[in-house]
């Protein structure tokens, strides 16, 4: 008797939050029940969300980027279904995949200095393949990587993660790597003058807190891992496909990395893929015999699932001008919210490319707030930006987050296919919450003194 997963969904859904409080991570279910985010979504269309209630919210997360597309686009649920009734010989492994083939081919139109593309199941994969190929290219063993950097959360990835929230409780790391600060031309010259760097990994724009590289940054680092032999990657597992208005974010300051790294939007948000661009001499030096064919590889990368809804997605950049709207309503966002700078003391900053977009507060001048402010602060740092999600999404039916731990930034990850609709409901929602923030007292500072409540309570299990 076959499974019939859409009765199956729909006699368990409700059991949702006790079936992950049971056998999943409970404590993500006790942080969506504090938030107030447990509403259970039950469809998402493009970029919207529908919970059980049926009402509708803008997602402002995107999966941390993975539905670039939009939610069940069309075009990628159709490759997926001609995979499946195509009944192809997936994974045979003595075999080769046509479709891994043709959407390497595309993929390398996109960057032309590359030639070569190994194929992984996650952004953290990828990240463990360039660590591998930066070693095995350069017979080099140190990596260096930036301060509030994020590559992913395996051993090696999290070996270059720059928050140490990440990183508490599972020391023993990777050997031979080095942090140095972001944007800091000066301290990665320290770090490369040795020559024993295999590789830089950095993220043209760092996710946590969308730190913006200076105009000269990336350009100053391709000069000096020229310069001594490091091998420059560049990490564009949330920058690239399209999301900051280019397809990769290096275009942007017109620099051609030796290792480029992509994930989360490639597939549409079906299904999980990576990627690894590089050149040639790179590739050979890890694959330079045909008893070395095997080296490295995953199991599930170059699936023919994976691989169709990369070419699916690819065409739908295309053919919908995506990228060309990333621009347009980036460009309109970032505007609504830096004329709210001009009115509101709390916003700090504005910053950005298309829709990678960070909205910073700070501590305000006026007494009222600063004493409020300092309050917050002293029972959790960084708490005062789940003041503004909170309402967002309660009141505005606005899905948004903070861009990391003890961060003063909420970042917008919308899907690229927003419209001037959906601009228009961001800038009226933040507005209007940005606003009630200002009022001291006011419902979102009795929102802040119960999440500060529990945030005390917290530390005190600790």
């Amino acid at each position: 008797m076959s499974v019939d997963i859409l009765s199956l969904y729909r006699d368990r859904e409700q059991e949702r939050y006790a079936l992950h409080a049971r056998y999943l991570n409970e404590q993500m279910v006790r942080v969506l029940q504090t938030l107030g985010y447990d509403v259970a979504f039950t469809r998402g269309q493009g970029q919207y969300l529908y919970d059980r209630a049926g009402d509708k919210y803008l997602d402002l997360l995107s999966g941390w980027g993975v539905f670039a597309l939009g939610r069940n686009h069309p075009e990628v649920k159709q490759a997926l279904h001609q995979v499946l009734d195509a009944e192809f010989p997936n994974l045979v492994q003595m075999d080769v995949s046509a479709l891994a083939g043709v959407l390497a081919e595309r993929l390398l139109q996109r960057a032309p200095y590359m030639e070569k593309v190994f194929f992984s199941n996650s952004g953290t994969e990828a990240v463990e393949a360039a660590i591998k190929f930066s070693r095995a290219a350069t017979g080099r063993a140190v990596i260096a990587y930036c301060g509030h950097a994020f590559h992913g959360l395996s051993y090696g990835a999290l070996s270059l993660n720059g928050d140490t929230m990440f990183r508490k409780g599972f020391e023993g790391f990777l050997t031979d790597c080095r942090q140095i600060p972001f944007n800091d031309l000066a301290a990665l010259e320290d770090a490369l003058k040795s020559r024993d760097v295999a590789a830089f990994f950095v993220e043209p724009i760092q996710g946590k807190g969308v730190n913006m590289p200076h105009d000269e940054y990336l350009q100053g680092v391709q000069a000096l891992c020229r310069k001594y032999g490091t091998l420059f990657v560049a990490d564009e597992i949330q920058t690239g496909m399209g999301r900051t208005g280019r397809f990769f974010a290096v275009e942007h300051w017109g620099v051609e990395p030796d290792i480029l790294l992509i994930s989360k939007a490639l597939s549409g948000g079906h299904i999980p893929v990576g990627a690894v661009l590089t050149r040639k001499w790179i590739f050979d030096k890890l694959f330079n015999r045909m008893d070395r064919a095997v080296v490295h590889g995953s199991t599930f990368a170059k699936n023919d699932m994976a691989m169709a809804a990369g070419l699916a997605a690819l065409s739908a950049l295309e053919s919908e001008k995506i990228i060309e709207n990333a621009v347009a309503q980036g460009a309109r966002l970032q505007k609504a919210l830096t004329d709210m700078k001009e009115r509101y003391e709390l916003i700090h900053d504005v910053r950005g490319k298309g829709l990678m977009i960070g909205l910073e507060f700070a501590a305000p001048r006026s007494l009222k707030l600063k004493m409020a402010w300092a309050a917050l602060e002293a029972a959790s740092v960084g708490l005062f930006c789940q003041m503004i999600t909170i309402p967002l999404f309660k009141e505005h039916k606005i899905l948004c987050q903070v861009a990391g731990h003890e961060s003063y930034v909420i970042k917008l990850l919308p899907t690229l296919v927003i419209n001037e609709s959906d601009c228009d409901w961001i800038a009226r929602a933040f507005d209007a919450t940005i606003a009630d923030a200002h009022r001291v007292p006011g419902a979102v500072w009795s929102l802040g003194t119960t999440l500060a409540g529990h945030a005390l309570k917290a530390r005190k299990k600790a």
